[in-house]
């Protein structure tokens, strides 16, 4: 009796274990559900993700609230989307990074006379530009492939549309006009399930974001990185992070400068009209009506080429008006040497953000246009946001810029931006016309006038680097035996006198001797720059022909710089009048005359008059 009890009690123990063997080959033999990594922070490819011949790929239209190509029907925006397939095979639910652009069709082509001529008298009109025509290109679904890479393999779904009147999106392009605030906004609403999106531009087949989490990143450079700034200021909600890189903030400081009619460098004769021709690749049988209403009617009377004064036209196009709705995080991304979209249309937007109490960081660079923060960076910042992944990226610090020595990828962190140690100096000038006259931090009446003659043949280069000239003043500390670290926005102060009703002003601060030659960095030379037109002496809405020969004080900034000036070399200061790469070129001949007593130029320098004092001394 106990023998057999024993026996059954074995049989009973041979049967549980032979049951969980075969329950876990079973459950060895269920493949695992893929679902974003995380490893220090930050998202990880996931090789599951990673097989881009699985990934799904459809495109299809949101319907906006605005009407801007007068067909009477509220304008669609085209929008394709790129996701894993197991956002279908497994219900798996995901973040997004979306990226929106009005450059995916294609853009114009380079024609002669497309841009305005810039070599005419200052208050005169030029003549009428050539307008060039976008052949449309791209076929469905695909938009654009960017990013894609990057994101869909480390956990996000990557979305891309058409800006208004571009691609197969229906509208005008109005170049910051609210639109363009109000096409990625709606996207957005539908990434969020709020609004339906149509299979088609004019249909009622609906199709549903099921597999998108709500959450949803933007990021882009240049023109692409203005739209995540456009789409923050609605306040819309699910947009919980932005990068933008380079972006253009304010269409009034990219097209001109303290009242004064300055091109972006590299691109002389541009204006906002010109760059609506650029991207206008939308339907071609909506492209008159945008041309007659946008164009040529709400540009041509806004734009006003002939005074360079701010109006309501620009204020319309300035993103830091319409910054109080704004939540998303930010991490804005800039070079200090990028004079196409100048520094200070970053820092203006990180500025207003950081005192609404946003979380944002800045990095900027030593580089011209474009350079995204390194990818670890933009990584962390979508992890914690979008994902919702606590990896303390609030406490990283809230600046990082590249020193000159270093790589993109190293750059140095601070505590904030100005460097919390930049004190301002200011620095008082000394005759030296044609030669080079002095600068320091000592005070000298001379009761000195110096004349300079405008002539724009000469580039900015030719004329830092000249010995003895009559078309530039300019004006050099002593040869630096400590290394000076300039961290914040410059500024000149300047009385002068023109003899002409109007004239150009431009300011380079640089570092000499010029250095030359392949070995020569983007931060040798040029420190920062700046222009403006003295007829906005008392006002950047209102300017007022000069009186010749009448003195006016006028004061602004130099574009935002954070570089150290090493020893060795000497800060030069250059005062001249009209600037081949950037302003118009009138006539050469213009005499201006700057009062050397009240002409000061104040730096931000680290440390100080006291480390300005130790390095010149």
């Amino acid at each position: 009796m106990i023998t057999f009890l024993r026996f059954k009690i074995v049989l009973l123990f041979i049967t549980l274990a032979t049951n969980c063997v075969v329950a876990q080959q079973e459950s060895d033999s269920i493949p695992k559900k893929a679902v974003p990594i995380f490893e220090n922070g930050e998202a990880q490819i996931v090789e599951e993700f990673n097989d881009s011949e699985k990934w799904i790929r459809h495109d299809l239209w949101v319907e906006t609230e605005f009407d801007t190509d007068g067909d009477g029907r509220m304008d669609r925006m085209h929008v394709s989307v790129t996701r894993p397939y197991q956002t279908d095979e497994d219900s798996l639910k995901l973040p997004v990074v979306y990226i929106t652009s009005p450059y995916f069709a294609g853009v114009a082509p380079d024609v002669e006379g497309g841009f305005w001529d810039v070599r005419h008298e200052l208050g005169e009109q030029a003549k009428e530009r050539v307008h060039a025509e976008v052949t449309r290109t791209g076929e469905r679904p695909i938009i654009s492939n960017s990013h894609i890479n990057t994101w869909v393999p480390r956990g996000y779904i990557v979305v891309h549309s058409s800006s208004p009147g571009t691609g197969l999106s229906q509208g005008a392009p109005t170049i910051g006009g609210d639109n363009e605030s109000l096409a990625p906004k709606a996207v957005i609403d539908w990434l969020c399930r709020r609004i339906p999106g149509y299979t088609t531009p004019d249909g009622n087949e609906k199709v549903d974001a099921y597999w998108s989490t709500g959450k949803v990143g933007m990021t882009g450079t240049s023109y692409n990185g203005t739209l995540p700034v456009a789409a923050a200021t609605t306040g819309v909600e699910g947009l919980e992070a932005i990068i933008p890189i380079a972006p253009n903030t304010s269409y009034y400081h990219y097209y001109r400068s303290n009242g004064l009619i300055r091109s972006p460098g590299g691109y002389l004769g541009e204006d906002i009209d010109v760059l609506y021709d650029f991207i206008h690749s939308g339907d071609e049988s909506k492209r008159a009506y945008n041309n007659a209403t946008v164009r040529d009617k709400e540009m041509k009377e806004g734009m006003d080429r002939i005074t360079g004064d701010y109006n309501d036209f620009w204020a319309g196009r300035d993103y830091l008006h319409d910054m109080e709705p704004m939540t998303a995080a930010l991490l804005m991304s800039h070079g200090f040497n990028d004079w196409n979209v100048m520094p200070e249309h970053s820092y203006r937007i990180y500025k207003a953000a950081k005192e609404k109490g946003l979380s944002c960081q800045l990095y900027y660079h030593q580089y011209g246009h474009g350079g995204p923060p390194p990818l670890t960076m933009m990584n962390r910042w979508f992890t914690r946001y979008l994902h919702g992944i606590e990896n303390g990226v609030e406490d990283d610090a809230p600046v990082w810029i590249v020193r000159e020595n270093d790589k993109m990828s190293d750059p140095t962190p601070y505590d904030s931006y100005p460097n919390p140690k930049s004190e301002p100096v200011v620095l008082y000038l000394s005759p030296g016309a044609p030669e080079h006259g002095s600068m320091s931090i000592n005070k000298s009446n001379t009761r000195s006038q110096e004349t300079l003659v405008d002539n724009f043949s000469f580039e900015g280069s030719s004329l830092a680097k000249a010995e003895i000239t009559e078309h530039r003043l300019m004006y050099v500390t002593s040869k630096l035996k400590d290394d000076v670290h300039i961290s914040g926005i410059p500024s000149i102060t300047i009385r002068l006198a023109s003899s002409k009703p109007a004239a150009n002003l431009s300011v380079w601060l640089v570092s000499l001797p010029w250095k030359d030659g392949k070995r020569a960095k983007i931060t040798d030379n040029i420190i920062t720059r700046g222009w403006a037109d003295p007829q906005n002496y008392k006002s950047l809405t209102k300017s007022k022909p000069l009186i010749p020969g009448k003195f006016y004080e006028l004061t602004f900034e130099l574009q935002p710089d954070d570089q150290v000036i090493p020893k060795g070399q000497k800060i030069g200061l250059m005062i001249f009048s009209s600037d081949r790469e950037f302003t118009l070129w009138p006539d050469p001949g213009t005499e201006l005359t700057i009062d050397i007593d009240r002409t000061t130029l104040t730096l931000p320098v680290v440390g100080g008059v006291d480390a300005f004092k130790n390095a010149v001394r």
